[in-house]
C-alpha cells in the first residue's frame, strides 16, 4: 500500500472487489492495519465489508434452503436436540448491538460489524437424514446478536462476564492471559455434543478492516468464511462418505468473499 497520502487517493476497492480482485483488495485492506479507519479509507473499506456480508448471507441462505429441502434437522448441540432455526436474519436491535460492541471494546473489526448488521446469526448444527455424523463436520456457527437466546440483554451479559473473567486472568497472570476472544460459536467437538475446548471467537479490540477468527488457530475472518463456504458450510471431515456426496450439491453457486 501507499507510503504517503498522495500515492493512492482512490483505491477503488469496491469496484475491484466486484471485478474479481477480492484477494488483492483484502490484502490491501489488511495491510493498512489501523490506518483503514482514516477518512481517506474508512468509507470505501466499510462498503467492501458490507458487500462481503451480503455475499455471505447469500451463501448462508442457499445452504439452509438446500439442507431444509433434504430434510435436515437443525437442532441444539446437546442430548435434547431441540429444534432451532439455521439462520436468523438481523433483528431491528442488531445495529444497536453493533454500537454497543464498539462502545464496549472501543474498536471492532469492520467485517464483524457488517456480519452483525447484514447476515445475522447462523447455526448449522444438526443431522442430515443421509449423513448422521453431520454435526461432527464442524458446521458453521456464528452467533453475534444471540437471537435464539432469550432477551437482548442476555448476550450482553454473557459478553460482559467473559470480558470480566479475562480481565481477572490478565491481572493474575498478564503473560498467560493472551488476547481476549469474543465468543461466537462452540468449538467443533462441542458442536457434536462432545467435551471439547474453548469457544471459537473474534479477537477484540481490533481496529482493522478484517478481524482475526480464533478457532484451532487464528486466521482472518474472511479467510475462515471462504474456507467454510468452499466446503458447503461443513469444513471438517466427519468420516462418512455421505459428506462428500452432499458437498457437491451444497457448494454450488457459493459466492467467494
Amino acid at each position: 500500500m501507499r507510503q504517503d497520502r498522495g500515492m493512492m487517493s482512490s483505491p477503488n476497492w469496491l469496484g475491484r472487489y466486484h471485478n474479481g480482485q477480492r484477494e488483492q483488495v483484502w490484502q490491501e485492506l489488511r495491510g493498512l492495519g489501523s490506518r483503514v479507519r482514516e477518512p481517506d479509507w474508512a468509507y470505501e473499506a466499510q462498503l467492501v465489508c458490507d458487500e462481503m456480508a451480503r455475499r455471505a448471507r447469500h451463501n448462508v441462505e442457499l445452504i439452509v434452503e438446500r439442507l431444509s429441502e433434504d430434510g435436515y434437522r437443525f437442532h441444539t448441540n446437546d442430548d435434547e436436540r431441540a429444534p432451532v432455526l439455521g439462520h436468523i436474519p438481523p433483528t431491528p436491535a442488531a445495529a444497536a448491538h453493533a454500537d454497543w460492541l464498539q462502545q464496549r471494546f472501543d474498536t471492532v473489526p469492520m467485517t464483524l460489524l457488517s456480519w452483525l448488521r447484514i447476515v445475522g446469526d447462523v447455526w448449522l448444527v444438526g443431522t442430515h437424514p443421509r449423513w448422521p455424523a453431520s454435526a461432527a463436520a464442524d458446521p458453521l456457527v456464528i452467533e453475534l446478536e444471540g437471537s435464539r437466546h432469550a432477551g437482548d440483554a442476555s448476550i450482553r451479559e454473557y459478553v460482559e462476564e467473559e470480558w470480566a473473567e479475562w480481565l481477572d486472568r490478565r491481572t493474575e497472570d498478564p503473560g498467560a492471559a493472551g488476547l481476549f476472544e469474543l465468543p461466537v460459536a462452540p468449538d467443533r467437538l462441542h458442536k457434536d455434543n462432545t467435551s471439547g475446548g474453548s469457544p471459537y471467537g473474534i479477537v477484540l479490540p481490533d481496529d482493522c478492516a478484517d478481524g482475526l477468527f480464533a478457532w484451532e488457530s487464528r486466521m482472518p475472518f474472511v479467510s475462515y468464511l471462504n474456507w467454510v463456504f468452499s466446503n458447503g458450510g461443513f469444513p471438517w471431515p466427519s468420516g462418512e462418505q455421505g459428506q462428500w456426496e452432499l458437498k457437491l450439491r451444497l457448494v454450488g453457486d457459493m459466492l467467494p468473499l
